[in-house]
């Protein structure tokens, strides 16, 4: 028999109900977690040798978090500079934010471009030290698009780093079909389209609209009949409505919709993923992290619209999951959308976005986002109640206690 874990006293936090459960005992054996009781019923029977236990008197715990949106690659927020190093050294460079990821709570990322099965199968195996991966691969973009990083004097689009790329440039149904096939052909979760300009790209206008219909309902279509979905980046209400009508399941950014984007969420069901973080972070040292300064003046197009966007589509209740979408040295800002999101949503919906509505749009609903019998034992414990107050939550230094991930302890402290 396998080595059991038992977590003894934990005050749990019940993202579905929002209640806390104090006094309870979490046993763990496989990496998931096979019983969830009152202290009060009888512990299991295992040799001593075979049970490790843990005392979490005082915290809090809750699954562990998962972020809808990051690139883990993205060790600079110069894309230039990504897509011209080498795989090696970007590999080498996401190991280390991936371990920043875990060490912050995170247990799952769903990453938006770049990266790949490689770096994936290397954090199953235990090679690298990092949340579970959802990977889209390379992002599609067409010609001038917003992972065409090509400047305006530029001609070459294959780089150094093309087969692990932030995206891949293609036109045209036919190829947008075969990047689609080859995305998931390489193991893609999902696909990423770009479908409107932004920020860090150097040719495009916030306010573009990339792909035609054609071309995406041809993703949609490739990705549908592999059992996937799409992602897309967009930003104005056209670009996100377009994506929307062409069966897109999952929106990012979304800061400049109106009340007619809503209602299409609402209609067809799909998802929100903001990222309210990443333009705080940008505009207060997004250059120093590498951004170009010629495409500076795009963040505050969109700055101060996002959290207006997000109260528009919670009180609508369009479905909502946690993204940061953060690029550089800004990856530590990860746990700050909590509080950015909390001047607008109660605590247990800025978890629930985290944890189980994130859970629902990986299609890993049981898996991940609980703490019940049958989920992986992802977890984190607390000092502190996040109900009551986000900032337990963005501030690991002082409040993070525990971090485990399958039945791993990789963060503990007494």
């Amino acid at each position: 028999m396998s080595a059991i874990t038992v977590l003894n006293h934990a005050t749990v936090l019940d993202v579905q109900s929002g209640e806390l459960w104090p006094q309870r005992r979490v046993v763990i054996q496989d990496g998931r977690i096979v019983r969830l009781e009152p202290m009060s019923v009888e512990a299991p029977e295992a040799r001593a040798a075979e049970l490790v236990q843990l005392d979490l008197r005082g915290k809090t715990l809750l699954p562990g978090l998962i972020d809808a949106h990051v690139h883990v690659l993205a060790w600079t927020a110069n894309l230039r500079e990504l897509n011209n190093a080498s795989p090696h050294y970007n590999a080498h460079r996401a190991a280390g934010i991936m371990q920043g990821m875990l060490l912050r709570g995170f247990t799952t990322v769903r990453d938006a471009a770049g990266a790949d099965f490689g770096l994936k199968r290397a954090v199953e195996e235990g090679l690298l030290v990092g949340p579970r991966l959802f990977i889209c691969g390379r992002a599609l973009s067409q010609t001038g698009g917003h992972a065409d990083s090509r400047a305006a004097g530029e001609i070459a689009v294959e780089t150094l780093s093309t087969p692990v790329a932030f995206g891949t440039v293609v036109d045209g149904v036919p190829e947008v079909r075969r990047a689609t096939r080859e995305e998931i052909r390489r193991g893609a979760d999902h696909i990423k389209l770009m479908l409107g300009g932004g920020v860090a790209s150097p040719t495009d206008r916030l306010t573009n609209d990339q792909y035609s219909l054609e071309e995406i309902r041809a993703a949609v279509e490739e990705a549908g009949m592999a059992d996937l979905y799409v992602m897309a980046h967009t930003y104005t209400a056209r670009s996100v409505n377009r994506a929307i009508e062409c069966g897109v399941r999952s929106l990012e950014h979304c800061n400049l919709i109106d009340e007619s984007s809503v209602e299409l969420f609402l209609k067809h069901n799909a998802w929100m993923v903001p990222t309210l973080v990443t333009y705080q972070a940008l505009a207060q040292e997004g250059v120093s992290a590498g951004l170009p300064k010629d495409v500076e003046h795009k963040i505050y197009l969109v700055l101060d619209k996002g959290i207006l966007a997000l109260e528009m589509a919670y009180k609508a209740g369009v479905n909502l999951a946690y993204g940061t979408d953060l690029l550089g040295a800004m990856h530590r800002c990860q746990l700050e959308e909590f509080a950015i999101r909390a001047q607008v949503q109660p605590n247990l919906e800025v978890i629930r976005a985290a944890t189980l509505y994130a859970a629902r749009l990986l299609r890993a609903e049981g898996h991940l986002g609980v703490v019940a019998p049958g989920a992986y034992a992802d977890l984190i414990a607390v000092e502190g109640n996040p109900l009551e107050d986000i900032r337990v939550l963005t501030n690991p230094g002082r409040h993070l206690k525990l971090v485990m991930k399958g039945g791993t302890v990789y963060h503990q402290v007494h």
